[in-house]
């Protein structure tokens, strides 16, 4: 198995991980509910499984958010988390340059910059928790306290009720 970023930056922290594969089948609009079909595929609950959003302010500065694929991004909650007046999704087309990451394979860790990242609090009630490991078609499987120190994340509610 070749080492994404990632998982780089895992093992120089030394955090322990665990890597997920599944067959990809290309279809990664978040509207068409991806995360939750990857879930799916792996047999693992969809609920523990987080999906990475790369978000724009009106100042034009980048977020990123986690999120369990149950639950849609409340954009209200993302704007107080990150301070930001206006935030709206990156265009797919615009994601790989931004981060070195296509939509699917987008990690919250290794992007090409830094930048502040956001997951949904639901995540620490869970032993492990799963993310993009970089790449389509793999998932890390690790703590969601060491995700939060390995991207330097907040954790906090983004979740759109009802």
């Amino acid at each position: 198995m070749k080492k994404t970023n990632a998982m780089r930056i895992l093992d120089s922290a030394k955090i322990k991980y665990d890597v997920l594969s599944y067959d990809d089948d290309g279809e990664h609009e978040l509207s068409r509910g991806a995360a939750e079909r990857i879930a799916g595929k792996l047999g693992i609950n969809p609920a523990a499984c987080f999906k990475t959003i790369v978000m724009r302010s009106e100042s034009k500065q980048i977020f990123v958010f986690c999120q369990s694929a149950l639950h849609e991004i409340n954009l209200k909650k993302a704007r107080q988390a990150c301070g930001a007046k206006e935030i709206s999704p990156v265009k797919s087309d615009e994601l790989l340059s931004l981060t070195g990451y296509v939509r699917g394979g987008c990690s919250p860790l290794g992007m090409k910059r830094k930048f502040p990242t956001f997951i949904d609090s639901s995540a620490l009630s869970f032993e492990k928790i799963y993310v993009s490991a970089g790449v389509r078609g793999e998932q890390l499987v690790l703590s969601p306290g060491d995700l939060v120190k390995a991207a330097d994340a907040t954790a906090c509610d983004l979740v759109l009720e009802g």
